[in-house]
């Protein structure tokens, strides 16, 4: 079984990854902005599901931001900050995906959406940061 230290590490890298691939698709001279929406969301699932493994949580399969934060909460009261804002993302899951129920978000939409995955980026690597570089 992996060390803690390590697991963390990978889920954190894995949503670095998705928030990196989400700033270049939208340097895109026509950004695919649904792409975009749903980097960003896997991003902080991602983010939250390292601070769960972190914080000896667990969790199951889930792409629901507000529930994973709402479990969160349990050792980290101030995570209801970000709760509302984070949980924005979570239609970024799976509808956006499918044309059953597509939406196209707003370049306003993808902006705030980056700008929430910073959050969260930053608020997990902050509370982390015994266990990444």
């Amino acid at each position: 079984m992996k060390k803690k230290a390590d697991l963390v590490k990978e889920w954190l890298t894995k949503a670095d990854h998705d928030l990196q691939a989400a700033k270049s698709l939208l340097k895109a001279k026509e950004p695919l902005l649904d792409i975009i929406a749903f980097h960003c969301q896997q991003a902080v699932e991602k983010y939250l599901k390292g601070y769960m493994v972190y914080l000896d949580l667990a969790f199951t399969k889930t792409h629901e931001i507000g529930n994973l934060i709402a479990i969160i909460e349990e050792k980290d009261p101030e995570m209801i900050n970000l709760k509302e804002r984070a949980d924005t993302l979570t239609d970024y899951a799976v509808e956006i995906r499918y044309p059953e129920s597509y939406i196209m978000p707003s370049q306003e939409e993808i902006n705030q959406a980056i700008e929430i995955a910073y959050e969260i980026q930053t608020y997990v690597k902050s509370k982390t940061s015994e266990t990444t570089p």
